[in-house]
């Protein structure tokens, strides 16, 4: 088992590690000293410094901005024989309710299409509507209102019509009853 491991190092870890304090102290922010090259110039003209030499001042671990993985590689022996038997008592748990799950997961799925079903059905008997006959004279009647939306100021010239339809529902009472 030739595993290796990474550790990520961040700048403030080693701040911290570096340091004899046990707690993390607030740092304030102090006035950077001048230099003797600063302090030789006048005031109104200064020395431009690059970025390697805002970086690194003396004492102190440049700042990085991306964290540092380091290789770790696996120097200590194997786990020992009741740790491996724990992480395959594990390992076979995980794969039986992992199977347990599938079997559940199929049987929601025939339960959710056989619901399907049988509300279909159930909706189909409910609702469903009686046969209804249909309304007798439907053309004499649409007829008649035809006539009288044209005659508007004659009524009378639909006189016809209206006998049509009225010896049509005569005929459509006498049929049922």
């Amino acid at each position: 088992m030739g595993e290796s491991f990474t550790i990520q190092i961040s700048t403030d870890l080693i701040r911290r590690l570096t340091s004899n304090d046990t707690k993390p102290k607030k740092s304030k922010k102090a006035k950077p000293k001048a230099s003797q090259d600063q302090l030789l110039q006048p005031q109104g003209k200064t020395k431009p410094t690059s970025d390697a030499e805002k970086s690194s001042s003396p004492g102190k671990w440049p700042q990085q901005q991306t964290p540092i993985f380091l290789p770790f590689p696996m120097s200590s022996p194997l786990p020992s024989s009741p740790t491996i038997a724990e992480l395959e008592a594990i390992k076979s748990a995980l794969q039986e309710s992992e199977k347990v799950v599938e079997k559940l997961e199929k049987q929601e799925t025939n339960m959710v299409q056989e619901l399907t079903q049988r509300a279909k059905e159930l909706r189909e008997k409910e609702f469903k509507l009686p046969y209804q006959k249909p309304m007798p004279c439907l053309n004499e009647r649409d007829d008649c209102l035809q006539c009288y939306k044209e005659h508007l100021q004659d009524p009378l010239k639909c006189a016809s019509a209206v006998k049509k339809f009225a010896d049509c529902a005569r005929q459509a009472r006498q049929q049922a009853g």
